[in-house]
């Protein structure tokens, strides 16, 4: 009944609109067909890519809240200031250049390793950026928003390692060259078609790419920053404790959900069984990262350390994100579950080496990126060792030596560190004049 009325109805309309009655009735034909099969699997491929758009939009409020409440009440502002403009500058700066930097097509400037499509979006016109555009699975548009989430993505990373005691102008001037040169030129080696995807290395949403480029961004941060005030005194490592719990543990649930999209979205289709495949690897390396990380920390520190269950769980999320889609359930399992065990062991580590990482990061992206890539090679029989390992390599040598030159530029010209005093008082009076819990705030200076 309901298809009759239907059908009536869109015959009275084509009668309304064509005075022609042949005309009207082929309107009717046509619009009684409905979609074809192509234009179904497109809207769908699209939606789901536009929905894992926002899902890892959604981790930047998951790593705002873990860094806030691993770190100290008197620099919340702070963190939340950094955390909430870093979006806008990797997505601002991937319009401006990122995408025809990280995606040059056949632009190829110096072999495959420096290529530029030119500046700003260029969407083909017509269907050649809709239907016709990467093979009818997305539009451009879609493919634009998706990949500039993940260039803000990976600067979200730095600023975690470096809380406490960057300059907010410093950290945001390294955040801008950082996201608009550094991430998409590397990126293109193999998301963009470079040399390394010559070389067959894989990695899937980016251990690699985002997650080790944002590291060892971090690790020459830390190392030219130096420690917080009071961390180290006497050569003894001082425990900074982190000031709220429940923000860090509802910021890694955020991080987890966010991650299905991260992952998910990047088999780049619907594809009911690669999508769901995915979400089960990316699920259980998650839940191994947890149970490891537990029983690593029991053991060493004699009590089950939250903090570091919750960067378990970070670190398998990070290890799998390269090989999601290629490697088996069970090695799901034991890639999360290692990298369980080496975050812990990483975290004391840094710690002894007098690298001071307030959140974890360097041991969550860094040292678990490097791992999850090189698991590409070790558990997936489509994939050799050799490759992973030297895009590892290369992408880090790059990341790293980028990073420290600007860092060290902006040391010596700009200034890098708040002052002992600064850091004292906190960030948040000092470089913003509010505190985050006006009237309530209870903390010692020290």
């Amino acid at each position: 009944m309901m298809k009759l009325f239907s059908t009536i109805l869109i015959a009275a309309a084509a009668t309304a609109l064509f005075a022609d009655g042949t005309t009207a009735a082929v309107a009717v034909k046509e619009a009684a067909k409905g979609p074809t099969p192509a234009e179904v699997l497109f809207t769908v491929n699209n939606l789901w890519m536009l929905i894992g758009t926002f899902l890892v939009f959604v981790m930047h409020l998951g790593f705002a809240l873990v860094e806030t409440g691993l770190t100290r009440a008197k620099n919340c502002v702070n963190i939340l200031c950094k955390n909430f403009v870093t979006p806008a500058i990797g997505i601002l700066t991937f319009l401006l250049v990122g995408f025809g930097l990280m995606y040059p097509g056949g632009d190829w400037l110096m072999g495959k390793v420096l290529g530029f499509a030119g500046f700003g979006l260029n969407c083909p016109p017509g269907d050649a950026g809709l239907i016709g555009y990467n093979g009818g699975k997305y539009t451009y548009w879609t493919d634009f928003i998706f990949q500039a989430m993940f260039a803000a993505t990976c600067v979200t990373i730095v600023s975690g390692a470096v809380a406490g005691r960057i300059k907010l102008s410093a950290y945001l001037i390294f955040a801008v060259v950082y996201a608009a040169v550094v991430y998409p030129i590397v990126g293109s080696w193999g998301w963009g078609g470079g040399w390394l995807t010559d070389l067959n290395f894989h990695d899937l949403a980016g251990s690699t790419f985002v997650h080790s480029v944002g590291g060892w961004a971090a690790l020459a941060g830390v190392i030219v920053l130096g420690p917080r005030y009071g961390k180290y005194v006497g050569g003894i490592s001082k425990p900074i404790l982190a000031h709220s719990m429940p923000l860090a543990t509802i910021g890694v649930f955020l991080l987890w959900l966010g991650w299905f999209g991260f992952n998910g979205a990047s088999a780049f289709s619907a594809d009911p069984y690669l999508v769901s495949y995915i979400f089960v690897t990316t699920t259980l390396a998650s839940c191994a990262g947890i149970v490891t990380s537990m029983m690593t920390s029991w053991t060493i520190q004699k009590k089950p350390d939250l903090s570091m269950m919750l960067n378990g769980a970070l670190a398998g999320l990070v290890a799998i994100t390269a090989g999601a889609d290629c490697v088996s359930i069970t090695s799901s399992l034991v890639i999360g579950g290692i990298a369980g065990v080496i975050v812990v062991l990483a975290v004391m580590m840094f710690d002894r080496l007098y690298l001071d990482d307030p959140v974890g990061a360097l041991s969550v992206h860094l040292v678990n990126g490097v791992f999850g890539t090189l698991a590409v090679g070790i558990f997936s029989p489509d994939f050799k060792l050799l490759p992973q390992l030297i895009g590892v390599v290369a992408v880090g040598a790059a990341s790293f030596l980028c990073a420290l030159v600007i860092f060290l530029l902006l040391k010596k010209f700009w200034g890098l560190r708040a002052t002992d005093e600064e850091q004292i008082r906190g960030l948040d009076l000092s470089e913003h004049g509010m505190e985050a819990y006006g009237g309530f705030q209870i903390f010692q200076n020290e």
